[in-house]
């Protein structure tokens, strides 16, 4: 049980990000997005790094699903620049593409060697993540998920070595992401801590952090969806995605996660909002596993009263409809056909094997998922 790199958190703590830079540390890549350069939040991080003495590189190129190519482009920018340090800016996408650069610059290859687990072999460059929407959790994970553009295969390159040395979390740099992003990276915390809490290998020491995320998110998410500057919003959902990452890395997530990468790998569809639209349906599929777990989850999203005694059977499925309800209130998508990405029933099959590929999260959830299993999840998820 340990809690991975140090992290600096409040307004105004991206102010630190030249700090974190060693003595005789001259050179640096920041990895972000378009969007983030565009209006100017990567410049501001490259101005306080300057200020510290230190160049920088700008890779602004990472897309909403991060490919293979785009983390092999940036690694070799990284290496032709000399950078002694990444940077990653944004969202999940960003961060992961951030941590695979890191350990590109001293590994040889391509990302894609690298996807699996434990396959790294050398410790990468300083990694300082600094997070602008607040869900992944990519701050304080091993993981960087990747999409191959050869074959649509998604997989995570799964390793201690991609663990951040340092986390900013600042709340103000969350303040313009939309409602939509806001929701759905929100939905992704969520899921982090409950597929955590409900994990085959749940601690007490993941619960600890799942209890905390989920309470959080559950009182929080709204506000930080419709009022995105209420800081005090913004703040609470940050920290809670940060707990929640922190529940992720020592007990797993579950079967939504699988079921979720062959919309990523396969349609483009974003980790979030695949995430939030099958949720409910696995909480159905897995709700008489673990009974008093989601109705615990139940009761910390403020659905039901804490002292409020009610049959955990019951619970459990009034666990789904409560999620059900929510994805309602942030207007996310409910169905597959809403998604207007051309999923029919025709490929369910192939969706099914891919996501009973991505073997991990399916060995932590407390049920056992088969093909048919599968199936019947993208059917009911489908209208």
């Amino acid at each position: 049980m340990f809690v991975p790199g140090k992290a600096f958190f409040g307004i105004g703590s991206v102010s630190k990000v030249g700090d974190l830079m060693g003595d005789g540390m001259k050179k640096a890549i920041i990895v972000t997005d378009k969007n983030l350069a565009k209006h100017g939040t990567a410049k501001k991080v490259e101005q306080i790094l300057t200020a510290r003495g230190v160049d920088t590189v700008i890779f602004d190129s990472v897309e909403p699903e991060p490919s293979v190519e785009t983390t092999d482009e940036a690694a070799s920018l990284a290496k032709k620049f000399g950078a002694q340090a990444v940077v990653g800016l944004g969202g999940g996408s960003c961060l992961d593409v951030a941590k695979a650069v890191s350990v590109l610059l001293t590994n040889e290859g391509s990302a894609a060697n690298y996807q699996g687990l434990g396959l790294v072999k050398k410790p990468g460059v300083l990694k300082v993540m600094i997070p602008t929407t607040a869900g992944t959790g990519s701050e304080v994970t091993f993981t960087a998920v990747l999409i191959r553009r050869s074959d649509g295969f998604k997989g995570g390159i799964n390793d201690e070595k991609l663990f951040a040395d340092y986390a900013i979390l600042d709340p103000e740099l969350t303040v313009t992401v939309p409602p939509k992003v806001t929701a759905s990276s929100g939905m992704d915390a969520l899921i982090h801590a409950l597929e955590a809490y409900t994990s085959r290998y749940a601690t007490w020491f993941s619960d600890m952090f799942a209890e905390e995320a989920l309470r959080r998110i559950g009182k929080w998410i709204r506000v930080a969806t419709w009022n995105g500057r209420n800081l005090e919003a913004r703040s609470q959902m940050q920290y809670a995605a940060y707990m929640a990452g922190l529940a992720l890395v020592h007990a797993g997530v579950g079967a939504c996660h699988s079921l979720s990468y062959p919309l990523g790998g396969m349609f483009g569809v974003g980790h979030g909002v695949a995430n939030a639209l099958l949720i409910p349906h696995v909480v159905r599929a897995n709700a008489l596993c673990c009974p008093e777990r989601y109705t615990d989850v139940l009761r910390w999203l403020g659905y039901i009263d804490e002292e409020a005694k009610i049959n955990p059977r019951d619970g459990a499925l009034l666990c789904a409809e409560a999620l059900e309800e929510l994805l309602e209130d942030l207007e996310l998508p409910t169905t597959l056909e809403s998604l207007g990405v051309g999923i029919t029933e025709k490929h369910f099959p192939e969706m099914a094997e891919k996501a009973l590929a991505v073997s991990r999260p399916m060995e932590n959830n407390p049920r056992v998922f088969d093909k048919d299993l599968c199936i019947k999840i993208y059917e009911e998820a489908m209208k």
